[in-house]
């Protein structure tokens, strides 16, 4: 897959599962459980116990049907070894140069984390395609509008702050995209093996965006 194909895929699901699941055997059944509520990207966090295997298991197993990142990269090193694995894209929760070059020489898109309006800018101006503003749930979606006026080029990812039901309300704001952990992969849900929770935690975020895609046609 090519970057502008991932990016593309990227913008119209609007919508990236952050999966910091630590129990190698439920990750499969996780992801399968979030893809069926409509979840079709995945960013597998380096927190996961043997992240750079699992992302090649999932990438293997799911390579049709969803696009599988890679995220709480804060070397060049993970980012080279992660996309070797099979990860389309590489997610950072901090602004590295080096992370943003090897990404680009790697040809997949990258997503750097910034807080501030100054960050957040010199990510972009490094190469950013996305950047994630973390933690978002400190700023709030009043903070993407006043970016976002002086500078309405930017694309801006909240993780952080993002339920089930506000992700539209997010994109609203001005963001291009949400990340979505805890709020969709209930640890309760997890731990008990309840999936079919996970798969309508799904169906409810996916729903909030196309409340907002569907109000965004009607204006237009």
């Amino acid at each position: 897959m090519q970057k502008q194909e991932t990016l593309k895929i990227f913008f119209e699901e609007k919508i990236v599962a952050v999966v910091r699941v630590t129990d190698e055997e439920k990750l499969t059944k996780v992801i399968n459980a979030i893809y069926e509520g409509g979840i079709k990207i995945i960013e597998i966090t380096m927190t996961v116990p043997n992240a750079i295997q699992q992302i090649e298991k999932i990438s293997e197993k799911f390579s049709d049907k969803i696009v599988v990142g890679v995220g709480s990269v804060i070397d060049k090193k993970t980012a080279k070894d992660a996309v070797s694995a099979g990860a389309k894209y590489v997610v950072s929760p901090v602004t590295k140069k080096e992370i943003i070059e090897t990404s680009k020489n790697l040809g997949v898109p990258v997503m750097p984390g910034a807080f501030t309006p100054t960050e957040i800018l010199s990510a972009w101006e490094m190469g950013a395609d996305v950047v994630k503003v973390f933690p978002a749930d400190v700023l709030g979606m009043n903070f993407f509008k006043s970016v976002l006026a002086p500078m309405p080029f930017l694309k801006m990812m909240p993780t952080g702050g993002v339920t089930l039901t506000n992700a539209g309300d997010w994109l609203k704001a001005g963001a291009c995209a949400v990340g979505v952990g805890t709020a969709l992969l209930e640890s309760v849900a997890i731990k008990n093996g309840d999936y079919f929770k996970l798969t309508e935690n799904a169906k409810t975020i996916v729903k909030s965006v196309k409340n907002y895609e569907e109000n965004i046609k009607v204006k237009k």
